[in-house]
């Protein structure tokens, strides 16, 4: 059956929509348009040339990953880039250059005018896809061999632009000390937990990259524990479990993120406990990512448990205002984008959730400037943020609304979590508990921690009494109907 254009193309963006933040995906893959597929190369129309530098920059891997599961290695992609938009006495004005490098190399072009359509057609003189077959999957490469053995790393996670402050820094000192001695350090395991978009597989991949960067010769596998569990079912359904666990047992360092999603799996759990105590033992490095630390984890074995406490657990929290200042100057400056500091500093103020987000933003205004072909001034700015957050809704999170409670009862943060059992005090914490349990699917141990380590019995007594309350008193409803106003403000 011969695939159109546009079919591979889709399939390749749902592939690419797995892979990259909602905003991201909006950005910078939803405005591409399939061209033509010829001799299994994708020719895709981008709307500007930074568009092009900006998708080779930074998704190039992605794409070749997406392009070879739906054309195979032999699949290329080519980029017909609008330089001029035309009018109606001028056709448009568009490249066409080949996509064929390693993200970060300079592109080797040669012009070859075709003579029609006002185009230019460019080839990337580089390397095309690697000779050597691309390694997916565990039970492909039994005996694990170091020059086709797949990483799963993306190069963009590094050290140099994971940018430090006080919400990180144990996390990243330890990351940076297991980089120089791989499972010698006694950082070993390395839980790093904290919530949405605050870094966590940044952090973790970057410690991988970095060892593959000092050992060569070292074997490190970053795995998510959805593929590790779709690939331990794969094992079980095919007989092949002892190839599985052989193959993980040769892994130097293992990354698995998102660890909390092994719940309830109880026999992806037991193998995972023999693959995990066999590393150890060998004096091999193991780094894993929670949305929780593994006090708080359900649904995982108490053996499974006590081995993630024999390393470092260590917490990523939402930035503060000077780091959350010191993102965006760096990633501008990575992207040669000159901003004014009014501009940097409105962004650092007004997006203070997590650092994913704020990324977005960035790349929503950059983005803006170069469609629009304009300066990034303060103007642009809070139209990019205006616009943002009209069509993308915000996870309300235990921290907004411990903020926003104590804002309309005109307290701190710290005291909703302190001991206090002052009138005003208790009542402002019950409705926040109550919010949290509402809005957050965080279990309510979680939710009374977040609370100066309180039970979730606490939690519970809270929730029954803002309800009863609720339904017997006029002005308590009015409290709870205006406060549930501003979650909902805050959500949208």
């Amino acid at each position: 059956m011969i695939k159109s254009c546009q079919a591979v193309w889709q399939n390749c963006l749902e592939m690419i929509k797995e892979e990259v933040p909602e905003q991201s995906f909006k950005t910078w893959f939803e405005p591409i348009k399939p061209v033509k597929l010829e001799n299994n190369i994708l020719t895709i129309e981008v709307p500007t040339p930074f568009f092009y530098e900006w998708l080779e920059e930074h998704y190039v891997y992605i794409l070749k990953r997406a392009l070879d599961a739906e054309l195979g290695e032999q699949g290329k992609l080519e980029y017909s880039i609008v330089v001029d938009k035309g009018d109606a006495n001028h056709q448009p004005f568009t490249l066409n250059v080949r996509n064929s490098k390693p993200a970060g190399s300079k592109p080797l072009v040669s012009k070859q005018p075709s003579g029609e359509n006002n185009t230019i057609n460019l080839t990337n003189n580089t390397v095309a896809a690697s000779s050597k077959k691309v390694i997916r999957s565990p039970f492909e490469l039994p005996n694990a061999d170091v020059d086709n053995f797949d990483t799963q790393l993306n190069p963009v996670y590094t050290f140099d632009n994971y940018i430090e402050g006080d919400c990180n820094r144990l996390a990243r000192s330890a990351g940076y000390a297991i980089a120089k001695k791989p499972g010698i350090t006694a950082f070993n395991p390395l839980v790093v937990y904290g919530g949405v978009g605050l870094g966590k597989t940044h952090l973790a991949q970057a410690v991988g990259n970095e060892i593959k960067a000092n050992f060569e010769e070292k074997l490190v596998l970053y795995v998510t524990s959805d593929q590790f569990t779709t690939q331990f079912i794969e094992a079980l359904k095919n007989n092949n479990v002892q190839n599985f666990t052989n193959f993980y047992l040769k892994v130097d360092v293992l990354i698995i993120d998102d660890i909390q999603f092994l719940a309830g799996k109880e026999k992806t759990q037991e193998n995972f406990f023999h693959i995990f105590n066999r590393l150890h033992q060998s004096g091999r490095q193991i780094i894993m990512t929670s949305d929780r630390p593994p006090r708080s984890l359900q649904g995982l074995q108490e053996r499974l448990l006590s081995r993630f406490k024999w390393g470092l657990t260590a917490d990523i929290q939402i930035p503060d205002y000077e780091t959350r200042v010191a993102i965006v100057q760096a990633k501008m400056s990575n992207e040669g984008v000159e901003v004014p500091n009014e501009v940097i500093e409105y962004l650092a103020r007004n997006v203070d959730s997590n650092i994913r987000e704020l990324e977005g933003v960035l790349i929503s205004l950059i983005a803006n400037a170069s469609f629009m072909r304009k300066d990034i001034d303060l103007e642009l700015a809070k139209t990019t943020l205006l616009n943002i957050f009209r069509t993308t809704e915000k996870e309300i999170t235990i921290e907004f609304i411990q903020q926003v409670v104590a804002d309309y009862f005109k307290l701190s943060v710290d005291e909703l979590k302190s001991k206090t059992r002052k009138k005003d005090i208790a009542t402002a914490r019950q409705i926040a508990m109550y919010f949290s349990q509402q809005y957050t699917d965080m279990p309510l141990k979680m939710i009374g921690d977040r609370f100066g380590g309180r039970d979730h019995s606490t939690v519970v007594h809270a929730s029954k009494t803002v309800i009863k309350k609720n339904d017997n008193d006029a002005i308590y409803r009015k409290i709870i109907h205006e406060l549930t106003e501003m979650m909902q403000v805050g959500k949208s």
